[in-house]
């Protein structure tokens, strides 16, 4: 089962590809390994609503249903909620399923429980797509800046010391964050940026999970 973050913060690209592409491009990645397999592959598109949902089936016209979708569904909200998405995927789906959560994970809600209840229920594995200027604002001056997920518009004197320590400091405490509910959680996390091989880092993360 593919979970996909089609939020807002999906579309910042500024090293590498957007980051809604390399996320079309991983899940149509195990979408694809899901035919060699013989597995059913289902896909949940969410932002802070479930846009869409395709159930899970087999064969090569479903699979190519799926990554069409991958690339090309737009989405009506721009928030985020990945503990609604959690929390219907783990009401919708009654066997027991592997499930790829791809997403950015910036998202203000707590979704804790909801992922250690999925996870009881079902194989949850994390990919993390972002962007390295995520972490670290350019000293380019004054700049103006949109938030893609509320439409809100500021100006960011990015040519401050204390402007750009104060962001990269919100973007480590936001990914400590992130890194402490996955361990809590018992999730596995393949965690790469938007100009990384994201199949490099897919495949160190099989072969992690296999020695376990």
């Amino acid at each position: 089962m593919l979970l996909v973050d089609v939020s807002g913060s999906k579309d910042f690209g500024a090293v590498g590809v957007a980051k809604r592409e390399m996320m079309a491009e991983i899940g149509a990645t195990i979408a694809f390994s899901a035919i060699e397999n013989n597995d059913k592959v289902g896909v949940i598109f969410f932002s802070d609503k479930i846009e869409k949902f395709i159930p899970p089936k087999k064969g090569r016209k479903h699979i190519l249903l799926v990554i069409r979708e991958l690339l090309d569904f737009q989405p009506e909200n721009t928030g985020t909620d990945i503990n609604m998405a959690l929390e219907y995927m783990t009401s919708a789906l009654k066997k027991r399923c592997t499930t790829f959560l791809v997403s950015d994970f910036i998202d203000e809600h707590d979704y804790s429980k909801s992922l250690s209840i999925a996870n009881h229920k079902h194989d949850v594995i994390a990919v993390q797509v972002y962007d390295k200027r995520e972490a670290q604002l350019p000293d380019v001056g004054l700049m103006r800046v949109r938030d893609a997920e509320r439409g809100t518009m500021r100006w960011v004197n990015t040519s401050s010391k204390r402007v750009r320590d104060t962001y990269h400091r919100w973007w480590y405490n936001q990914q400590q964050a992130v890194n402490s509910t996955l361990q809590r959680c018992n999730v596995d996390m393949a965690s790469v940026a938007t100009d990384e091989d994201y199949v490099t880092a897919l495949m160190g993360l099989f072969k992690s999970r296999k020695a376990t």
